[in-house]
């Protein structure tokens, strides 16, 4: 039996509706920007495999962290132990962290970030005797997860509807885009002023599942201001935009006020293995220490601090600060940038946004844009066909590539793009 017939037969692939998806693509290998498939096709992955492949595949220093670390020390228990991999990795990324970063919480993923972070907002209250506060408002429109944690953090989404009456309550106020930004504020104020709220969360100047919905840095500083103002901490979702994704090494570089806490992944590790991480400043630690044993924040997972996964962050965050891949980031910004302005009065688009390496395209259609817009699998089998991998958000394309990717190769994708509109849809 081959691959194609044991995957059929055995796999549950996530985000895929068996009745009407097409069977997947069987992977052979792949480097740097390109996937190479067993049928003898090779396509450009310009989303960087769900945003974390930061590096390009098959990174031969990436691989060397994993194997050097490997022949050392693969996992220990992270309660009562620690380790060269872990106390390496907060030496290095803590100082580049925007805001008072002292600790670092380690995870698997980025809904684990995004709960870690809300649960120590929550518990710091609880701790200080506050437990009044216990409010958290995110964004209508944003994504934090598919735990129930992060569920329930996220925006009334179709595809949480199943799970509705299982989630828990917060506050939603609308994502400042655009004319909405008054709104927005004056909303985040009225539910501020009850005095229960313990944390705003968000995602800084870019909404990923959202459509690749983008604000202001600016208004960012004021939200992240006032919610301070009254007492709440601020938690950053930089769980896509972080490593370099906005221009920036974290997108709240770009704002004045900073957050208390940033939860990260993706990116963390360059698309190599599973990690989260959550930092947080040395005074919510400090509410967490006691003779009191209840005040203990209680919560780990098996693979906590995992000296693998620490071990080539280590190294890809190396990677990450040199001139090098400073100077890819760049070229690819003004790429995008070029792109952009060829086709900003194209009719076929109702907008261009681009923030950093994040270029999006929302197609002009009939239908409103949304997730399920119809759109979505025909664009998706379009690129296919054509060597390219983009995954539509709907009707919202986005490039969101490797810092590796290549100006032909970014060209080819570009190109596929315009031979889109050429279509009658």
């Amino acid at each position: 039996m081959d691959i194609q017939q044991l995957d059929d037969r055995h796999i549950w692939h996530p985000y895929t509706q068996y009745a009407t998806s097409p069977k997947p693509l069987v992977v052979k290998s792949a480097e740097g920007s390109l996937i190479h498939t067993t049928d003898g096709n090779t396509i450009i992955d310009a989303v960087a495999s769900w945003w974390v492949n930061i590096h390009g595949h098959s990174n031969a220093r990436l691989a060397k962290a994993v194997h050097d670390q490997f022949l050392k020390l693969e996992h220990v228990i992270f309660a009562g132990f620690t380790h060269n991999a872990a106390t390496g990795l907060a030496e290095s990324l803590l100082p580049l962290l925007p805001g008072q970063a002292d600790r670092l919480f380690f995870s698997d993923n980025g809904s684990t970030a995004v709960e870690v972070g809300v649960k120590m907002a929550l518990q710091y209250f609880h701790n200080k005797g506050e437990g009044h506060r216990n409010q958290i408002i995110c964004f209508e429109e944003g994504f934090h997860g598919e735990t129930f944690g992060g569920m329930s953090l996220s925006g009334d989404l179709e595809f949480n509807k199943p799970y509705e009456s299982k989630l828990f309550d917060v506050h939603r106020i609308p994502a400042p885009i655009g004319n909405k930004a008054e709104q927005s504020i004056k909303q985040m104020e009225d539910l501020l002023r009850s005095g229960q709220v313990a944390a705003f969360l968000f995602e800084p100047l870019v909404l990923g599942t959202a459509g690749m919905m983008m604000y202001s840095p600016e208004v960012l500083s004021k939200m992240i201001a006032l919610a301070r103002s009254y007492g709440a901490l601020c938690v950053a979702d930089e769980v896509m935009t972080g490593f370099g994704r906005t221009g920036t090494l974290f997108a709240c570089e770009q704002s004045d006020e900073k957050p208390d806490i940033i939860a990260m992944s993706k990116g963390l590790t360059g698309g190599s293995m599973p990690m989260g991480l959550t930092s947080c400043p040395e005074f919510v630690f400090e509410a967490f220490v006691s003779e009191d044993k209840m005040k203990t924040f209680f919560h780990g997972h098996s693979y906590t601090g995992n000296p693998l996964a620490c071990a080539v962050a280590i190294e890809s965050l190396n990677m990450l600060t040199e001139t090098s891949c400073r100077a890819s980031m760049d070229r690819i910004i003004s790429k995008h940038e070029a792109f952009a302005k060829r086709h900003e009065n194209n009719s076929n688009f109702k907008e261009i946004r681009q923030c950093g390496t994040i270029l999006a395209l929302e197609y002009q259609t009939e239908e409103k844009t949304s997730y399920f817009n119809s759109r979505r699998d025909r664009l998706y089998d379009f690129f296919i066909q054509r060597g390219v991998l983009l995954r539509p958000l709907g009707n919202v394309i986005y490039i969101l590539p490797p810092y590796c990717i290549t100006d032909d190769e970014l060209d080819q994708v570009y190109e596929a793009i315009e031979a889109s509109l050429e279509i009658n849809w």
